[in-house]
């Protein structure tokens, strides 16, 4: 069980007051919930579990989420976007994290990672952030790099150059993944890229 320990994000707001004599780890069991709360389909989230040596159906997934009383986030219309990007390492390969938050409400709307980044993948970053939120109305605040930028008016979205501000809460977020991922700063160690990326999509729920 020496992976859990990469996978330290909180789960305090899940409730598992439910368990009697559930024989899957309650750690193991958060996990399941927030990857399926991430979006990750039953069967995938199914798959994910079972790296940890846990072979459980699709239907007790759904059954631990449905007694938990979750449901996933509605689609939100935020008025200003907060959108950047910053490196990870995947033992010690580059890897691209994006980001998008809302600044007003600090939600995580959208988190996705690359194996490298050019305006094609910024472009379809923001193509899954349209299909989850309404954000063609939306004023998004980046920095200074150009295929950041160019991506945007690709798409038609509004941006606005801002350094700090209302953009500083997608760097919130980044030092908080930072904080929570293991070894040293932007790096998970003995992991592949699906795993880092399902830990990822968890940690945005």
């Amino acid at each position: 069980m020496a992976e859990i320990a990469c996978l330290n994000g909180s789960s305090d707001w899940i409730d598992l007051d439910f368990v009697e004599r559930e024989r899957t780890p309650r750690q193991l069991m958060e996990l399941g919930i927030r990857l399926h709360l991430s979006e990750l389909s039953l069967s995938n989230t199914v798959r994910e579990l079972k790296r940890f040596g846990v072979n459980r159906s699709r239907k007790a997934v759904h059954n631990w989420v449905r007694k938990c009383n979750l449901q996933l986030a509605d689609s939100a219309s935020p008025n200003h976007v907060a959108f950047d990007e910053m490196v990870i390492r995947i033992d010690y390969q580059q890897h691209w994290l994006y980001a998008a938050v809302d600044p007003k409400s600090n939600e995580l709307l959208h988190i996705r990672l690359f194996s490298t980044t050019t305006t094609v993948l910024t472009e379809i970053f923001l193509r899954e952030l349209s299909e989850k939120h309404d954000v063609k109305d939306a004023v998004f605040l980046v920095d200074g790099a150009t295929h950041l930028q160019t991506a945007l008016r690709r798409r038609g979205l509004r941006f606005r150059y801002e350094k700090h501000g209302n953009r500083n809460v997608v760097e919130r977020v980044f030092r908080e993944v930072k904080r929570r991922t293991s070894s040293f700063p932007n790096c998970f160690s003995h992991a592949d890229p699906g795993t880092a990326e399902s830990w990822l999509q968890a940690f945005a729920v």
